[in-house]
C-alpha cells in the first residue's frame, strides 16, 4: 500500500529532476554561447578593419598611405564621429589619390559587401573590390573576380550634376554586350543580378558621398586629418 502511495511522488521528483537538469544546460548553453560571441566579436571586427584597410590600396591605384575620416550629411569630421568611416588614400609624396567608401546592395543570395575607390580629379571610380558576398559559384561570384567585370571600374564615370548635389548620370548596370556610356556597368551574363546589386550599391552610396566630397575636397588633400594615418 505504501508502495503504490508513493509512486506518483517519486514520479514528481523524477520529473523535477529532469526539468531542473534541462534548465541548468539551457543556462549553461545560454552563457556559452553569449562567452563565445563576446571572445570573437573583437577578433571578428579586427579581421574586418585589416581587410579593409588592405583593400584600400587595391582599388585606390599608386596609393601608398592612408588618412580615415568620417563622412556626415554636414561634411567631413576626425575619426571616432558618428557618420560613414572613409579612407582618403596619398602617394608617397602626400597627393590624394582617391578616397575609398564603403557600400553595399542586395544580391542574389544576400546582401553584396565591397569597398571602391573614387577619384576627385576625374570625378570617377577607380577600382573595387568585393568584401563579402554568397552569390551563385560559378556565376554570381564572379563579380569579385572577372576581369572583364571589374574592367567596368577603371574610370566609372561619377561627375557631379550641374547643381552638385548628386550625380550627372544613374550608375547602372545593363546587360552583357549592350554597354554604350561610361556610366553604365556591363553584367556578367548569366549573373545580372549580382552585377545589378554592384552598380546600386556605388551608385547610392556616390549620390550622396561625391557631392561632400566634392566640397571638401581641400580639406582632403591637405591630410591634416589626426583621427587616423598610416
Amino acid at each position: 500500500m505504501s508502495d503504490i502511495a508513493s509512486t506518483p511522488v517519486a514520479q514528481n521528483t523524477l520529473g523535477f529532476r529532469m526539468v531542473r537538469t534541462l534548465g541548468a544546460i539551457a543556462m549553461l548553453s545560454g552563457l556559452l554561447v553569449v562567452l563565445v560571441f563576446q571572445f570573437t566579436k573583437p577578433i571578428i571586427a579586427e579581421n574586418q578593419r585589416v581587410a579593409i584597410e588592405q583593400a584600400v590600396f587595391q582599388v585606390v591605384p599608386g596609393a601608398t598611405s592612408r588618412s580615415d575620416w568620417v563622412l556626415t550629411d554636414s561634411g567631413l569630421a576626425t575619426s571616432g564621429s558618428d557618420g560613414e568611416v572613409i579612407y582618403a588614400a596619398y602617394s608617397g609624396d602626400g597627393e590624394l589619390k582617391g578616397v575609398a567608401l564603403a557600400a553595399g546592395a542586395q544580391g542574389y543570395q544576400d546582401i553584396v559587401k565591397l569597398l571602391y575607390g573614387y577619384d576627385p580629379s576625374c570625378q570617377c571610380v577607380r577600382g573595387i573590390k568585393i568584401l563579402k558576398m554568397t552569390e551563385t559559384p560559378g556565376l554570381g561570384d564572379k563579380i569579385a573576380f572577372d576581369p572583364a567585370f571589374l574592367a567596368n571600374f577603371d574610370t566609372l564615370d561619377a561627375r557631379l550634376n550641374g547643381a552638385g548635389d548628386g550625380l550627372a548620370n544613374t550608375i547602372v548596370a545593363v546587360k552583357h554586350g549592350r554597354k554604350t556610356h561610361d556610366w553604365q556597368v556591363d553584367a556578367i551574363a548569366g549573373a545580372t543580378i549580382s552585377s545589378v546589386a554592384v552598380a546600386n550599391a556605388i551608385n547610392r552610396s556616390l549620390q550622396r558621398a561625391a557631392p561632400l566630397l566634392q566640397r571638401e575636397l581641400d580639406r582632403i588633400r591637405t591630410q591634416t586629418n589626426e583621427g587616423g594615418a598610416d
